[in-house]
């Protein structure tokens, strides 16, 4: 049986996780977007992002829209390829074929 991924597996990192996963490949969404979204607290989004971060499932670019810092952020090809592999393995643990 396939394990379920515990970096994508708590609930925040879930929900984040599938949202950025909605992106076309290359596209990217500002932090408070995803934050209101979700509807999870700016300390609360950005632990968990840095988690997903630290796994290399996540892409950060802070840049800057005038004198305004901004963070953009997207599901890196590996993050990409580890929530396939996570609904694969959900799949299997329900008993469902892709």
């Amino acid at each position: 049986m396939d394990e379920l991924d515990p970096v994508i597996h708590a609930s925040a990192r879930l929900k984040i996780t599938a949202t950025l996963a909605t992106l076309e490949v290359g596209d990217q969404i500002a932090f408070p977007r995803l934050q209101e979204l979700l509807g999870m607290t700016a300390g609360n989004l950005s632990t968990h992002l840095r988690k997903l971060e630290d796994a290399g499932y996540v892409d950060v670019v802070k840049s800057h829209q005038g004198r305004s810092p901004v963070t953009y952020l997207a599901l890196s090809r590996t993050g990409r390829r580890a929530f396939e592999d996570y609904r694969e393995a959900l799949r299997g643990l329900l008993g469902e074929s892709s």
